[in-house]
């Protein structure tokens, strides 16, 4: 297969060439959620740009295995080796089993990435799953003269690796200049290198969480469960490693180095990932009061929203920004979302309804190649959603008699916008994704109040009802026929 898709490799700091290593398969995974409490927006934005480039690469019809992880032991989650286990933790704040909090937010997670129209992986393994193979690559990083144990611990030998390897070739993170900034931690003195870190840690008493091992009774490193898992399931050289750019080190320097020192190369030729978040141009955060969880953004239920949004408008608001970019959150900005999602969909809507002529005038191959090359260049979502609103455009002037199309053609252009709007985008109407049926019923309740109102000729409810509504972008229209309401643009 002949694939011009273009992609920014990381690794190597520019925009390559896509070429498998078997195709037409293709391996891609990504490092996934460790479900120790509720799914945030900047998970979201990073595992919905891997949906659109695991869409696309489908769309091209390779044939696609998708990996993501969902890390369900309680190690190390911070950027210092400090031994934190965020699901212990969260489980005594919560008064429950560490494998209880697993579940919780792993189901929480599954449900967020289902209202944004997420596809589920095509696996989605575990680490509490894969011990085995997590303790058999220690075996073999130890066996080969990259890693040491200390006390029940085992550390990766970074001194030793760097004799002959390059770490920090991924990051372009200099380890030796990073000495004088890293602070004194428990277990540094069990170390040869500060850099060195955790393959295996030894469990203290109180830990509930523990697994038995040839070096002590303990967890895994988390760095180590994505080379174990990644090398399983896609074997020892894959094509795409993805993640948000907060992972690039020290979690995926160090699954480079873990995988080079078991098979003399890194796990895959290309690495992806996305950037951060901002919320009105500063950067999300509990403690500056505006870091929103998915939920709460689809519900409006936080002091920083005036009201909530759709989850198919957050999913195209995060696609018109290129998931290399900074995404910065604003009200404003996701108003003037809403009324672009709304505009494409009504495009697609009234496709069907274009009338047909002998001759055309729609240049439909034309808008196909500028759609296959936006994302062909490293998954240009914003520049292809510009391309389809110039295809709703020229939409509207066949509906309005301006421009004329036949009837192949119109059948061209139908199949070519659906699929990029709904396979490629993973969009979808807010009617298809069953919300329909119930905002229906409650506008029935709400509008049989104001006619109650009306009625009683108590005027100023009535006008406070439409006016609300009219707040939400709901218009409200008094006719002969009776009372009509639509989404106002």
């Amino acid at each position: 297969m002949e694939s011009q898709l273009h992609l920014y490799n990381t690794l190597s700091g520019t925009k390559e060439l896509f070429k498998p290593v078997n195709p037409p398969m293709v391996g891609l995974y990504v490092c996934g959620p460790t479900v120790y409490s509720n799914a945030h927006l900047g998970n979201c934005r990073t595992f919905l740009s891997f949906d659109l480039i695991s869409r696309y690469l489908r769309y091209l019809d390779f044939k696609v295995r998708y990996v993501r992880n969902i890390t369900d032991v309680g190690h190390i989650t911070t950027e210092v080796d400090d031994g934190i286990d965020r699901i212990g933790e969260q489980a005594k704040l919560e008064k429950l089993e560490p494998m209880e909090i697993v579940q919780k937010y792993t189901v929480d997670f599954h449900e967020v990435m289902s209202k944004l129209n997420l596809l589920p992986p095509d696996i989605e393994p575990t680490a509490t799953g894969h011990m085995i193979e997590q303790i058999e690559m220690i075996k073999s990083i130890v066996d080969k003269g990259f890693a040491y144990e200390s006390n029940g611990n085992v550390y990766f030998d970074v001194s030793a690796y760097k004799e002959k390897h390059n770490y920090g070739e991924l990051s372009g993170r200099n380890v030796d200049e990073l000495m004088e900034n890293t602070r004194a931690l428990d277990g540094q003195s069990e170390k040869k290198f500060f850099a060195d870190f955790a393959l295996w840690k030894k469990a203290s008493p109180e830990h509930i969480m523990r697994w038995p091992s040839p070096w002590s009774d303990g967890v895994p490193g988390w760095h180590l469960e994505c080379s174990a898992m990644s090398t399983k399931y896609l074997g020892e050289e894959f094509d795409i490693h993805g993640g948000g750019m907060d992972l690039k080190f020290p979690h995926h320097e160090s699954e480079v180095a873990q995988n080079t020192a078991c098979s003399g190369h890194g796990p895959s030729k290309y690495w992806l990932h996305t950037n951060m978040l901002t919320f009105e141009g500063s950067k999300m955060s509990k403690s500056l009061g505006n870091s929103i969880l998915p939920n709460e953004l689809f519900t409006g239920d936080h002091p920083m929203l005036k009201r909530g949004f759709h989850p198919m408008v957050v999913r195209f608001f995060m696609l018109q920004a290129h998931y290399r970019s900074t995404l910065d959150f604003s009200h404003d900005a996701l108003e003037a979302a809403e009324k672009g999602y709304q505009r494409l969909m009504a495009g697609v809507k009234v496709m069907e309804s274009m009338p047909v002529s002998e001759s055309n005038e729609v240049d439909v191959s034309a808008l196909a190649a500028s759609f296959k090359e936006a994302m062909d260049d490293d998954f240009n979502s914003p520049v292809l959603i510009g391309h389809l609103f110039d295809a709703s455009r020229q939409i509207n002037s066949v509906i309005e008699g301006r421009l004329k199309i036949d009837a192949s053609s119109k059948s061209e252009l139908f199949k070519l916008v659906q699929g990029y709007v709904f396979d490629v985008l993973g969009l979808m109407s807010i009617e298809d994704t069953g919300d329909s049926a119930l905002v229906d019923g409650l506008m029935e309740l709400v509008l049989d109040l104001r006619a109650r109102a009306r009625a009683n000729k108590d005027w100023a409810t009535s006008d406070a009802i439409r006016d609300q509504l009219n707040e939400l972008k709901i218009v409200v229209k008094d006719g002969k026929d009776g009372v009509k309401w639509d989404l106002g643009a």
